[in-house]
């Protein structure tokens, strides 16, 4: 749901909205499920919603993306049946969950890692290119992007900017992975020990 601004306080309600109905529906029954079929119900009916299209919201004010985070520590503390005052990071690691700024920097890494062993889509392809130095220099073996200028931070959270910005943070280990599965195992660890300031 797009707005004038391209605030996405619009877009962020409608999915709170919809995901505290689901949660709300969850509580009711968690009792009656275990631990791994609660987590497969949250996923679902939740952690997708949160995942939809949730790319377009890097750069974004940090407020959006915390209502948001808010919304899948109350997910996990009723997948493990925990209460508010356990702490939300130790629940998402027992639950091997990405925390949301990070799933939004895994789903643009991801496109990018497409991007460019498939170059495909084309419209996305032809945004991002092969970091190129004037002359011979040991960077130029790392596999970067290159990351053009941007004089506003609005037009930084475009792909062509957050893509290689994203990308050129990834270790060489994980950029250089042979297959988007071994790509997407690597990449959850390393923001798993590295998360987004």
């Amino acid at each position: 749901t797009l707005d004038n601004n391209l605030t996405f306080h619009k877009h962020i309600n409608f999915v709170s909205q919809s995901c505290f109905y689901h949660i709300k529906a969850l509580r009711h029954i968690r009792h009656t499920l275990d631990t791994h079929t609660a987590s497969i119900i949250a996923h679902a009916l939740v952690s997708s919603r949160l995942d939809y299209a949730n790319s377009v919201l890097y750069g974004a004010p940090s407020y959006t993306v915390t209502k948001l985070q808010r919304i899948q520590n109350t997910l996990a503390r009723i997948v493990l049946h925990s209460n508010r005052f356990s702490h939300s990071s130790t629940l998402l690691h027992r639950l091997h969950w990405l925390p949301v700024q990070s799933r939004i920097r895994f789903k643009l890494a991801t496109i990018t890692y497409n991007s460019l062993s498939t170059s495909s889509p084309d419209y996305l392809a032809t945004l991002i290119s092969r970091y190129q130095p004037a002359r011979s220099l040991r960077s130029a073996d790392l596999q970067l992007l290159h990351l053009p200028a941007s004089k506003t931070k609005f037009g930084s959270r475009a792909f062509r900017c957050a893509a290689p910005s994203i990308w050129n943070a990834i270790p060489l280990t994980v950029r250089n992975s042979p297959s988007i599965t071994s790509f997407k195992t690597h990449l959850k660890t390393f923001y798993f020990c590295h998360p987004p300031a």
